[in-house]
This record gives C-alpha cells, structure tokens and sequence, in this order.
C-alpha cells in the first residue's frame, strides 16, 4: 500500500508480554472503533508492510493492545517497537462542516487576520501535547498550535485556513 493512501494511525510504544503483544499509542478520539480491524500498514524501511491482527483490545484508554500474527516473541516484538503505524484513508468516516483530518489540509495556504499571507501548511506535529501545523513560510518553517482560538476557518473549498495568530508567535522562528 503506498503512503499516500493512508493517514498516520500512531505508533507502537512499547512490549506487553513476552509472547509478543505490542502497545500502541493512536491519534483518534474512537479508539474503540479499531479494535475490529483485520490489519495495520507498519512503516518498516519506508514502506507500509501489512501485519495482520490476532487479538486487538484497548489499554487505558489511549493505547491499543494488540497481538499480531507471526509476532510472537520479544524478539519479533523488539523490531517493531517505535515503528509508525497507518491505516488506508478509505476506512475514515466522512466529516462534515468545517471539520477536518489533518492530512485533509496539506498545502492549504494559511491567512493571518492581522498579518496576512503566512505560508503553506506542509505537514503536522502529533507527537506533543498539543498538535501543530507546520507552515512553510516564504524563508522559514513556523509552527501554529492546532486551537480555536487560532484557527478560526478552515475553507476547504478555496484551500484556504484563516489564522489570529497570538502577538509574538512569528518571531519565535
């Protein structure tokens, strides 16, 4: 499956047992709605490689614990740990109004209420608390923290993304 065709699910983020069960952490707020799914794609040397689910449970809300096929050692289970995870983007419900997936909004051109033009959304920052769009601008890369208070409107049809960024935020980078 090529990259392309898949969103960002999570990543696996640590061993559960000894016979090979992984945890994963996931960026979705319906984290139960994958605990019916067949496979996941894992990047492994830059290709999606499909691994096949056993056994997929939640774990404290946020993490997935899931037993894959042909993954039943610590050994095998070591060779995944820190691996991204992805999912075809077909498997995603429909949303509606002016909400949007992430990967919906690449090269989306971002609009600031005071400053104007800003730059380019080419990709994002999931791995912190707080999600960030990262713009590039016409001489550097910003970072904008996902919040309604900055985001304001997301115009899909225009491909554009209207921004009050906070005083000070630019000259940051």
């Amino acid at each position: 499956m090529e990259k392309k065709a898949c969103y960002y699910l999570g990543k696996i983020v640590s061993k559960y047992s000894f016979k090979g069960e992984l945890l994963i952490r996931v960026e979705t707020d319906d984290i139960n709605s994958l605990v019916k799914l067949k496979k996941f794609f894992i990047e492994v040397d830059n290709s999606l490689i499909p691994f096949f689910i056993k056994k997929c449970s939640v774990h404290k809300s946020s993490l997935l614990r899931v037993k894959f096929e042909d993954v039943d050692t610590e050994i095998k289970a070591n060779e995944l740990l820190k691996k991204n995870i992805y999912l075809p983007k077909k498997l995603l419900p429909k949303l509606k109004g002016d909400k949007y997936y992430f990967h919906e909004i690449i090269n989306f051109e971002i609009i600031d209420n005071k400053i104007g033009n800003i730059g380019v959304v080419i990709g994002f920052n999931t791995q912190t608390i707080q999600s960030l769009i990262e713009v590039k601008t016409a001489d550097k890369k910003i970072l904008i923290p996902v919040h309604d208070d900055i985001i304001l409107n997301v115009d899909k049809k225009n491909k554009l993304i209207i921004t009050d960024l906070p005083e000070g935020l630019m000259d940051l980078f």
